[in-house]
């Protein structure tokens, strides 16, 4: 009789003991994370096509190259979400495409929100959640929006001080993490996930 009481309190320990509290933080903040990074990444391609159409080549590509970056973004929060046995609901991405000044400073509001607010809060929430993968994805896009916010504020000042041929003519983005450097200033490995810079993505 004891030793059906004892296996009857392991099974139930088994049950309830060992199992981890949902995380419903962090599938609300990568659900929140696609929708953001996808709107992102189809914004970034209009603004490069408005560039374009402007005749700034080079905030064009920058534009290009950070579309790419976002999309990959995306891409690794729905694989952890995905992992999670969570689907995500189908959106349409919404934004407007204004004048390439007025799309910079637009790329520079949201990757300053992503930097300061977004990404410190999802990565707090992962953790706390023991959310490691989620964690993960949320630490290499926070590193890549802050690498993005420099390169949207410098385009800027050179876009107002009629300087853009200051700017990189290409740049290169991990297709791991969406690492996004400076096409001359390119690391042999990725400095967020280490994949061997052969494997970069040019524009």
């Amino acid at each position: 009789m004891k030793n059906i009481f004892f296996i009857a309190l392991i099974s139930l320990f088994a049950l309830t003991g060992c199992n981890r509290p949902f995380p419903a933080k962090t599938i609300e903040n990568l659900k929140a994370g696609i929708i953001g990074e996808t709107t992102a990444s189809a914004k970034y391609a209009a603004f490069a096509e408005k560039a374009k159409e402007e005749g700034y080549a080079n905030i064009s590509t920058l534009f290009e190259a950070a579309s790419k970056a976002e999309s990959i973004h995306a891409a690794n929060h729905l694989k952890v979400l995905e992992g999670l046995d969570i689907k995500m609901e189908e959106f349409t991405p919404a934004f407007e495409v204004k004048s390439t000044e007025e799309n910079l400073q637009a790329a520079i509001d949201g990757e300053s929100y992503e930097v300061t607010d977004m990404y410190p809060q999802f990565l707090a929430d992962a953790k706390t959640e023991k959310v490691d993968k989620a964690e993960k994805s949320f630490s290499w896009a926070f590193d890549t929006e802050k690498k993005h916010l420099a390169f949207y504020a410098k385009a800027l000042e050179a876009y107002q001080s009629a300087a853009e041929n200051t700017l990189p003519v290409a740049y290169a983005v991990c297709p791991v993490c969406g690492n996004t450097y400076d096409a001359t200033m390119v690391d042999d490995k990725c400095a967020f996930c280490q994949t061997s810079k052969e494997k970069f993505i040019m524009f």
